[in-house]
């Protein structure tokens, strides 16, 4: 069942490359840097996440990351989701995170799923939001 919010943030797209183009199924590379909350507390998220342009138009990705506070805690999380494009350029991403940490303020997001909804702009710019999967 779909649970709370645990998680906002906002960034920017930081680099992009091609990895490869082989069978017309072109696979990019790409890296963020965001800022905002994880389960109430202030954190930067960094990340990399490879996506292959699919037939059908759609994008499959995956990713990993690392996620820190102020105080130095560290969350890491790997990822993969389906991106759409939309009317204005922009990806609309859906999927499944899974994190780790040492943490024991974040220790309970080591038991869940988080779903997201993480969107780039043409620009770059990108916002996501984090719930919980119980």
């Amino acid at each position: 069942m779909l649970g709370d919010l645990i998680g906002e943030e906002q960034g920017d797209t930081t680099g992009i490359r091609v990895l490869s183009t082989d069978g017309g199924h072109p696979v990019l590379e790409a890296s963020f840097q965001a800022t905002g909350t994880l389960l109430g507390v202030g954190v930067k998220d960094m990340g990399t996440y490879e996506s292959v342009v699919r037939a059908d138009g759609t994008l499959f990705g995956e990713g990993q990351g690392v996620t820190m506070t102020q105080e130095g805690e560290t969350i890491t999380w790997h990822g993969s989701g389906v991106g759409r494009f939309d009317d204005t350029g922009a990806i609309d991403w859906r999927g499944a995170l899974f994190f780790e940490t040492a943490s024991d303020k974040f220790a309970r997001l080591t038991g869940i799923a988080g779903l997201f909804e993480f969107r780039v702009e043409e620009s770059g710019k990108a916002t996501a939001k984090i719930y919980e999967w119980k």
